[in-house]
């Protein structure tokens, strides 16, 4: 029987639009936030928002679960406050990310590739994955959408098209993961992993120029990788290049994206935003 609850531990960007596509199959959804004002929020989506930390976190039974809430150097904070109920959710999906994966010098990242996590946020997600082991593990890469994307970007006065030849990242477009969200709660295999990204890795920069043609702009001035001042977190960033592959997901959930590219995803959020 499928779930009437879906309980997101921190229900921010992507648990939002999934709580929008299973409202219309007349499921609710509970979501923690932090603040008040984040409650306020939900509660204009129709989530009943739960401030966590703080209150005790009893979840119903046979309700999903989704886990979005960043780890620590300890792994997943819900699974400390929480795991041991897992047992009566009727499906739990954690989010992590393809930088488990490490850089790959552009080769291809499946399911199976070892992990090689190169920067403390990635080291923490794979300690945070190995307490989920036998939950759904969907790895993302960056994540896009309406209100940000690089349009947003390529608005800004001081933007950049940081050029390092040779360097791709792969992406993806929230709807398309809330998409295989509910295909995989309809379909639970629990241990399951999947990539949910778009069909084509592409160079930062690129996308970023397209952002510009769309909004009818100039792209931003293009900038060496070498000569750019960098954060070091945008050096991290930088410092890996692979493409993942979907295929697993396709095969398994039927899932496809919607948006199979950043062109029509883009296009899609300036559409969006016009609305």
């Amino acid at each position: 029987m499928p779930p009437t609850q879906l309980l997101a531990f921190g229900c921010g960007y992507v648990a939002t639009a999934l709580a929008r596509r299973l409202a219309d199959k007349g499921v609710a959804t509970l979501g923690t936030t932090r603040t008040t004002e984040g409650a306020a929020k939900l509660a204009q989506q129709g989530v009943s928002a739960i401030l966590w930390p703080g209150a005790d976190l009893d979840p119903p039974p046979d309700a999903a679960w989704l886990i979005s809430v960043p780890p620590d150097e300890h792994g997943c904070p819900v699974f400390r406050a929480v795991g041991a109920k897992a047992g009566t959710a009727a499906w739990i999906g954690y989010l992590s990310t393809t930088g488990v994966y490490g850089d790959l010098g552009g080769r291809w990242a499946f399911e199976e590739t070892p992990r090689n996590p190169q920067s403390p946020e990635a080291v923490n997600r794979a300690r945070a994955e190995g307490q989920w082991h036998s939950a759904h593990i969907f790895r993302l890469p960056g994540i896009y959408g309406p209100g940000r994307s690089q349009l947003d970007r390529a608005r800004a006065a001081d933007a950049r098209r940081i050029v390092k030849p040779g360097q791709v990242f792969s992406r993806t477009h929230r709807d398309d993961i809330a998409a295989a969200l509910e295909l995989s709660i309809a379909r639970p295999r629990p241990g399951a992993i999947y990539n949910i990204c778009d069909d084509e890795p592409a160079p930062a920069d690129e996308v970023l120029a397209y952002a510009a043609e769309l909004l009818g702009v100039e792209p931003p001035p293009a900038v060496d990788f070498e000569s750019a001042d960098l954060t070091p977190a945008a050096r991290r960033f930088y410092a890996e290049c692979k493409r993942v592959s979907n295929a697993q997901a396709k095969a398994e959930l039927g899932w496809r994206p919607i948006y199979p590219t950043y062109r029509e995803g883009l296009a899609a959020s300036l559409a969006a935003a016009a609305r």
